[in-house]
């Protein structure tokens, strides 16, 4: 088992940054992915961005250049920096581990970005 633990979420303004951040404990694989997905209201769950253990990444193409993904391995933590907030980007954000053909979710933090 694998449990996530997510901070950071909140209001800001568009334009404004925030920084997520996600600590893994318990099971940890040594290869794993984790990253992060949102969900808007009235939409589906969609990728924003992930890193695996070697640092690789990939961007949700809406994102690319205002958000950067970063992992600390000695601490099982990802974070996740959003720069030049857009209210588009409002939803819940949700941290995931995967490894092992598991998949593990944080409860979700709330973005708010208002205009």
């Amino acid at each position: 088992q694998v449990q996530l633990v997510e901070s950071g979420g909140g209001l800001v303004q568009a334009g404004e940054s925030l920084r997520l951040s996600c600590t893994a404990s318990g099971s940890i694989f040594s290869l794993n992915n984790m990253g992060w997905f949102r969900q808007a209201p009235g939409k589906q769950r969609e990728l924003v961005a992930g890193i695996n253990s070697v640092g690789i990444t990939n961007y949700a193409d809406s994102v690319k250049g205002r958000f950067t993904i970063s992992r600390d391995n000695a601490k099982n933590t990802v974070y996740l920096q959003m720069n030049s907030l857009k209210p588009e980007d409002t939803a819940v954000y949700y941290c995931y581990y995967y490894a092992a053909e598991h998949d593990y979710w944080g409860q979700g933090t709330q973005v708010t970005v208002s205009s």
